[in-house]
């Protein structure tokens, strides 16, 4: 069980946390401050330098926690279903809502970089959960679809999202990883502009306009 000295510090790092994405949500990705976030919470700077040394630190751990919270979602999602039809509207449903409750977490992950940071050499974030998210939808679409497409080859691909798929997926083909991206571009495409306040202005029941979209993707798939 965690000392009372971990359980302080841990709830004091989520506040950290919480307050920075609250930075981003007010002025953009570049505002997120050490010394501001210190003096929102009454800390010196000496003291916030404690759980974080550098803004790039903070960032990391903020896409880290953002990054594996969707990835369990979505994970936690596609499990819970039973067919590969079902495991990948599961997956799209879950991304939507996800996106909604965690909008300042989408935007991390999914907007406009954070002004001048550089992950750690050893352990980008981004790679780590993008892995897990594209490896996940790669592998339902490959589970669920026979491509029709056999146009695409791996030369269409970067080898550094080909070698971070193939160990996970070995039988992953360029046709079925082009219709993932097909697939990812559609869900991606209905969540970002509700997220960032477009969709509202154009439909009373944006929900309805997903859940559409998601079944015509499942639909329009060639299902063995």
């Amino acid at each position: 069980m965690p000392t009372r000295r971990e359980r302080l510090r841990a709830q004091t790092t989520r506040e950290i946390t919480e307050i920075a994405l609250r930075q981003m949500a007010a002025d953009g990705p570049g505002a997120i401050s050490l010394r501001g976030i210190a003096r929102e919470m009454g800390m010196t700077a000496r003291a916030i330098y404690s759980y974080f040394p550098t803004r790039d630190d903070l960032v990391t751990a903020l896409i880290r926690d953002v990054g594996n919270s969707l990835a369990d979602t979505l994970e936690a999602a596609r499990d819970a279903a039973t067919s590969p039809e079902e495991k990948l509207l599961a997956w799209g449903h879950a991304l939507r809502e996800w996106a909604l409750a965690n909008p300042q977490g989408f935007r991390l992950i999914y907007g406009d970089p954070v002004p001048g940071y550089q992950p750690p050499a050893d352990e980008n974030p981004i790679d780590q959960a993008a892995r897990r998210i594209c490896g996940g939808l790669n592998q339902l679409v490959a589970n669920a679809c026979r491509p029709t497409d056999t146009g695409f080859t791996w030369s269409d691909f970067p080898a550094s999202y080909r070698d971070r798929l193939q160990p996970d997926i070995p039988d992953l083909s360029p046709a079925a990883m082009a219709l993932a991206l097909r697939v990812w571009g559609r869900m991606h495409g209905l969540v970002t502009l509700e997220v960032f306040g477009h969709l509202g202005s154009v439909s009373n029941d944006p929900a309805a306009v997903y859940r559409a979209e998601m079944l015509d993707i499942v639909r329009s798939l060639t299902v063995e």
